[in-house]
């Protein structure tokens, strides 16, 4: 979505934290050097937390 249609939505689609977590994981074996992840528009604490336990 653009920055307009995201500034009019009423929902955000918060995805799926865990798959998110896995998807992290890919990043990390393939960039092992990778230091910095995060989210965007719909990610929140569960999200960081998968981040965190793929980082492991």
């Amino acid at each position: 979505m653009s920055d307009a249609e995201l500034d009019e939505s009423a929902e955000l689609d918060d995805g799926n934290p865990s798959e998110f977590g896995q998807q992290s994981r890919a990043l990390f074996n393939h960039l092992p050097k990778l230091s910095v992840l995060g989210g965007c528009c719909g990610t929140d604490h569960r999200h960081i937390e998968a981040i965190c336990k793929a980082a492991k």
